[in-house]
């Protein structure tokens, strides 16, 4: 029986297979409920690298009380057989479990081959560009903070829901932003590359503590500093540690004549995180006010869209043919895409060399 991911187990019970099957996960949290007879029963969360799912057990199963020993945590094996239900989406019968052995916990947490070398691309990629920014005091910031936070990012989630919501999700999306960032920037010659390229490695550093995973866990954790801060105060405040640690370097001093000067560097990069959620309904601080922060705003906006819009194709079921059910925040269904067409296409004649 084929091992499947969370959401390859999803997309089937979408498409109305009923599935028997077997995948692997780590328990979110077991909640326990009552029925409308007042009979007890078992709400488990469980996650993967990609994808979370909630099944039920029933006080009138076997599984109901082998769930009384689940805890957050806890990695196991389900089987079962998995079937859409009108009301309660994802549907597991005669579903049971047993605990991973040690060599499976470790290839669940690293998660699939195919995942860990996308990230593993992505995060190298970040860490090439941040070697391409001119401005010596931009460049060393962003090399003090992948050094010093390499191992949290790349475990960060970039949002709790709607996008990247994932272990490693923020590396994907500070990385996809940061090659639409390269890219503009040759598309607008007058925007500040550098800065541009600093302000996405940073924009959502807050969210290390905010959006933060453990090593051994998917689940996204929630922290007393997250909670009184938020990430866009936090990512002021990481870049500010970060300042004072470089001006105690002797480098530092040689930059004094430096054009920018240096306090203008750092109030521009600061005014780029506090800015780049767009609008103070938003939880900005402050509007965008410089070419850069206006483009980062977009950038990251963007890449978030753009995620919701392809994993709407990948999750939601058809409502008809070619229209796919409403996820949100989207603000419709989503209808498939127009296909691009083939390049290798042998076309000869047409309009422009008949009316020649």
């Amino acid at each position: 029986m084929r091992l499947l991911t969370l959401r390859e187990l999803k997309n089937l019970v979408l498409a109305g297979e009923v599935v028997d099957t077997t995948a692997h996960a780590q328990v979110d949290a077991v909640v326990t409920k009552t029925t409308k007879d007042g009979k007890p029963y078992f709400e488990v969360h469980f996650v993967d690298s990609h994808d979370r799912v909630l099944l039920r057990a029933w006080n009138d199963t076997p599984v109901f009380v082998l769930c009384e020993s689940l805890a957050g945590g806890h990695c196991v094996e389900i089987n079962g057989e998995f079937s859409k239900h009108a009301s309660y989406g994802l549907e597991a019968r005669r579903w049971h479990f047993r605990p991973l052995e040690e060599h499976e916990r470790v290839a669940l947490i690293a998660g699939p081959r195919d995942l860990r070398e996308r990230q593993d691309a992505d995060f190298q990629f970040m860490a090439d560009t941040v070697q391409s920014i001119i401005d010596p005091r931009l460049r060393i910031l962003c090399e003090m903070f992948l050094v010093e936070n390499g191992d949290r990012f790349r475990r960060t989630a970039a949002a709790r829901t709607y996008h990247h919501a994932r272990r490693g999700g923020l590396v994907e999306h500070t990385a996809q932003m940061m090659r639409s960032a390269c890219a503009l920037a040759g598309v607008y010659q007058k925007l500040n590359r550098d800065l541009l390229i600093a302000g996405v490695l940073f924009h959502d550093s807050g969210k290390l503590w905010e959006n933060h995973v453990a090593e051994d866990a998917f689940g996204i954790e929630h922290c007393e500093r997250g909670e009184l801060l938020g990430h866009i105060n936090m990512g002021i405040e990481i870049v500010n540690s970060l300042w004072r640690q470089l001006k105690a370097d002797d480098a530092f001093l040689s930059w004094k004549g430096l054009t920018p000067p240096s306090e203008s560097v750092r109030l521009h990069l600061l005014h780029l995180i506090a800015s780049h959620h767009g609008e103070l309904a938003f939880g900005s601080p402050v509007v965008p006010k410089t070419p850069e922060a206006c483009a980062l705003h977009y950038i990251d906006n963007l890449d978030a869209k753009m995620e919701m819009v392809f994993n709407a194709y990948a999750t939601a079921s058809q409502v008809a043919p070619n229209i796919y059910d409403r996820v949100r925040p989207l603000p419709g269904f989503m209808v498939e895409p127009l296909r691009p067409f083939p390049a290798d296409s042998d076309v000869s004649g047409g309009w422009m060399a008949d009316s020649g």
